[in-house]
C-alpha cells in the first residue's frame, strides 16, 4: 500500500521543506486533551500517518506502522523554544508530523511542524484549526464529533486539465530562454563569504509586524488605488533587496517568485482541508530601482500575475516541474512572496486563549555554496494585523542584511499608510 509522488511533491521532498504553525498559549492546557486531538486529525488524514521512500525512480508515500506514529511532544521551553523547533529536521524515512507543547510560565507555544510534500500554507493552518476545534470539543462534551477517514488524496499533477506534450515542451522552452535573456539579481550569501564569523548550520528568522491601525490603512490605501496587498508587499520587498544590493541608483534586473493558490482553479475546487501541496508559482522578472515607486510597481506585478494566470501559465510551470533540477535559471529570483491572505486565530478552548499566530516555512537545504539566493517572505494577515516573516539560514545570509532588508521594507509599507489622502491620485 503505497501513494507514489507527483513532481511537485518530489520537488519538496528533495528540500524536505517545512511548515512550521505555532501560536502562544495562556492557561492551564490539559496535555491528554491535546495529545487526543493531535491523534483524531492524524487518523483522518493517511498523509500524516506515511513516510517517504524510495520507489523506482523516485519516491512515494507509505504507511508508518503503529509505533511510529507521532504523537504529542511536551518540552520545556515556552515561547523561546521555537527556535529549537525551527531548526528540528524530521528524520529520513520518518513522520510527516510533528506537534510539541514547549511549557513556559505563564504562556506556553504550541508547534505544529508538517512537510511540504503533504500540505501547503492553506492546509497547515486547517489542520491547526482543526485540530483547537478538536480540542475545544473535547473539554466541553468529553467527547469529539467522529472524523471521516480518508483515503490519500490523488497527486495535484493528477488533477491538472490534459496538456499536449508539445505545448509543455514549448513553455519550457520559453522559460529556458527567457531566464538566459534576463539574467535575475539575487543577493549575495555574505555569511557562506567567509568574512564572516563560522555559524552552525541553523535556521533564524525574522519579523515585520503591523499595528491593526497600520494594516487596516494600508488595506484601505490597497483598495482605493486598486493594488492587491499582495502586490504592494511584495514591490515593498523588491525595493528593499535592490537598496540592500547597492551598486548604484540604477536598474538591476530582480525575480519575484509569487504562489498561485490552485485550490480555487482545479475542477473540482479543494478544499482547504485537504492535505496536499496544491500550489503552483509565477515568477515574474522586472526591472526595479531603490526609487521605484512601490504603488506603480505593486500594480506591474499584479498585472503580470493576472496576466500569466489569465493564460494558464501556472498549470505548464507543474508540467515543467521535472526539469527545473537540470535547468536552475527557471527559479532563480531575488524574492520568494508567499501569499497565506488574511485569517483569524481559531477560537480558543475553554479557559485558554490563544495569540500571536505565526507560519514559518524552512527546509533542511540552502545550498550556500550558490554565493546568492533570494529572500523569503511570507505574507498573512492574522487577527487583522499584517505580518512579513523572513526565515533565513545562517549559512547564507547575515542577521544584518536581513535585517536592513526588513527595516526597509517595513518603512515603505508605512509611508503607503500615509499616503491615503492621495490615493485618488492612483485610481
Amino acid at each position: 500500500m503505497h501513494r507514489v509522488l507527483c513532481p511537485l511533491e518530489t520537488f519538496y521532498a528533495a528540500q524536505r521543506s517545512r511548515a512550521v504553525v505555532s501560536c502562544t498559549v495562556r492557561g492551564d492546557i490539559d496535555e491528554s486533551l491535546l495529545a487526543a486531538a493531535f491523534a483524531a486529525q492524524l487518523a483522518r488524514h493517511p498523509s500524516l500517518r506515511s513516510r517517504i521512500e524510495p520507489e523506482g525512480a523516485g519516491h512515494a508515500l507509505r504507511p508508518l506502522s503503529g509505533p511510529d506514529v507521532p504523537e504529542l511532544v511536551v518540552l520545556p521551553g515556552g515561547p523561546d523554544g521555537l527556535a529549537d523547533e525551527l531548526n528540528a529536521p524530521f528524520s529520513a524515512h520518518g513522520p510527516l508530523a510533528r506537534a510539541v507543547l514547549l511549557r513556559g510560565g505563564a504562556e506556553h507555544t504550541f508547534v505544529l511542524t508538517l512537510d511540504h510534500t503533504v500540505c501547503d500554507g492553506l492546509s497547515a493552518l486547517a489542520l491547526h484549526d482543526a485540530l483547537w476545534g478538536a480540542y475545544s470539543a473535547l473539554a466541553t462534551t468529553g467527547t469529539a464529533a467522529p472524523l471521516p477517514r480518508e483515503d490519500w488524496p490523488a497527486a495535484v499533477t493528477d488533477r491538472l486539465p490534459p496538456c499536449p506534450d508539445e505545448e509543455v515542451q514549448q513553455h519550457l522552452a520559453r522559460r529556458i530562454e527567457h531566464a538566459r535573456r534576463f539574467p535575475v539579481t539575487s543577493l549575495p550569501y555574505e555569511a557562506a563569504t567567509g568574512n564572516h564569523e563560522p555559524h552552525r548550520r541553523r535556521v533564524e528568522v525574522r519579523r515585520l509586524l503591523l499595528s491593526s491601525d497600520a494594516t487596516a490603512r494600508l488595506l484601505r490605501f490597497s483598495r482605493a488605488t486598486g493594488v492587491s496587498m499582495q502586490g504592494l508587499v511584495a514591490a515593498a520587498l523588491l525595493i528593499a533587496v535592490r537598496r540592500r544590493l547597492g551598486g548604484g541608483a540604477g536598474p538591476r534586473t530582480l525575480g519575484c517568485l509569487s504562489p498561485v493558490d490552485l485550490r480555487s482553479r482545479l475542477t473540482p475546487p479543494l478544499p482547504r482541508e485537504l492535505m496536499l501541496p496544491a500550489v503552483a508559482t509565477y515568477l515574474d522578472a522586472l526591472e526595479v530601482t531603490g526609487d521605484d515607486d512601490p504603488v506603480e510597481l505593486g500594480r506591474r506585478l499584479g498585472a503580470n500575475l493576472r496576466s500569466a494566470v489569465g493564460r494558464g501559465d501556472f498549470l505548464r510551470e507543474l508540467r515543467i516541474q521535472q526539469h527545473v533540477p537540470r535547468h536552475p535559471g527557471l527559479m532563480t529570483t531575488s524574492v520568494v512572496a508567499t501569499n497565506l491572505g488574511a485569517h483569524r486565530t481559531p477560537p480558543a478552548p475553554p479557559g485558554l486563549s490563544l495569540t500571536d499566530l505565526r507560519v514559518i516555512p524552512v527546509r533542511e537545504r540552502y545550498y550556500p555554496e550558490a554565493g546568492r539566493g533570494p529572500v523569503m517572505g511570507c505574507i498573512a494577515s492574522f487577527d487583522g494585523r499584517l505580518r512579513v516573516e523572513f526565515p533565513y539560514s545562517t549559512e547564507c545570509f547575515t542577521g544584518e542584511q536581513i535585517q536592513e532588508v526588513r527595516d526597509a521594507a517595513h518603512a515603505i509599507l508605512l509611508s503607503l499608510t500615509d499616503r491615503a489622502a492621495v490615493a485618488r491620485a492612483y485610481v
